[in-house]
């Protein structure tokens, strides 16, 4: 399973804020053993501003992110995805596009740091929490011994990552 970079999709609605932070987390974090990209069914066509700054203040990678439709990666020339993962609970609901190879799915909600109204100061806030979490959600996923799992067993780990926020996270 690991002659290849493992590809992984997250999906938001806008994707401008909590699915380009895992994209980028992830492609940093990964160590070149997974490729991370990110999609929202209705794209905002921006992404959030506070992302951006927060990445770069973590020296993160924000090179090519940027807001797109999850359309690009339900094509016969995308990339075969083996993981997709949603973080934000409408996504989760949507019907998604029939994903090429068939890959493993999870809902990973977490709450939305684009929708916090206010200062700025509160809106930096609400993106570094969001970073945090899905910062450590990541880290239990890239340390998963994914050769010795079978996939239903793999499936659990998946839908238990996203339920850490029941957990108190």
């Amino acid at each position: 399973m690991m002659d290849r970079p493992l590809n992984v999709l997250f999906l938001c609605t806008g994707n401008s804020a909590r699915s380009i932070l895992a994209e980028s987390i992830l492609n940093h974090v990964g160590n070149g053993r997974f490729k991370a990209f990110s999609a929202g069914s209705h794209p905002s066509g921006t992404v959030n501003p506070f992302v951006l700054e927060l990445l770069e203040k973590q020296r993160l990678p924000t090179e090519g992110l940027r807001s797109k439709g999850w359309d690009e990666f339900a094509t016969p020339d995308a990339p075969k995805l083996d993981f997709v993962f949603t973080v934000c609970d409408n996504a989760a609901g949507e019907v998604c596009p029939v994903w090429p190879g068939q890959p493993m799915t999870a809902h990973w909600g977490i709450e939305d740091p684009a929708a916090v109204e206010g200062t700025d100061e509160a809106k930096r806030r609400a993106v570094s929490a969001a970073s945090r979490m899905l910062g450590r959600r990541i880290a239990i996923f890239t340390s998963l011994p994914f050769a010795k799992l079978d996939s239903l067993s793999l499936q659990k780990q998946l839908n238990a990552i996203g339920d850490l926020r029941k957990q108190g996270e």
